[in-house]
């Protein structure tokens, strides 16, 4: 299971931008996944958030590069834990 979702690009933005991995702990199916990804997609700058529950993954892409508190933060409200980058 995997949920995937797409925020509009900010203009001026590169057609790329920055691509992180994320290992998250207690995902376990598709409702966790969309739980994890709408809080990513809430982060100023997201342009697309991969959940992947059978992997322990999160692919995050934005504009600018991500703080990790920021994250932390987004993956804990959502009631998950953040182990790191992979």
């Amino acid at each position: 299971m995997t949920t995937e979702t797409d925020t509009p690009r900010t203009a001026g933005t590169g057609a790329e931008g920055v691509t992180a991995v994320y290992e998250v702990t207690g995902m376990s199916c598709g409702h966790c996944e969309g739980a994890v990804s709408e809080e990513l997609s809430a982060i100023e700058g997201v342009t697309s958030v991969k959940a992947e529950a059978a992997a322990g993954r999160v692919t995050v892409t934005s504009a600018a590069p991500l703080t990790d508190e920021a994250v932390r933060a987004a993956v804990d409200e959502a009631g998950y834990e953040l182990v790191g980058r992979t």
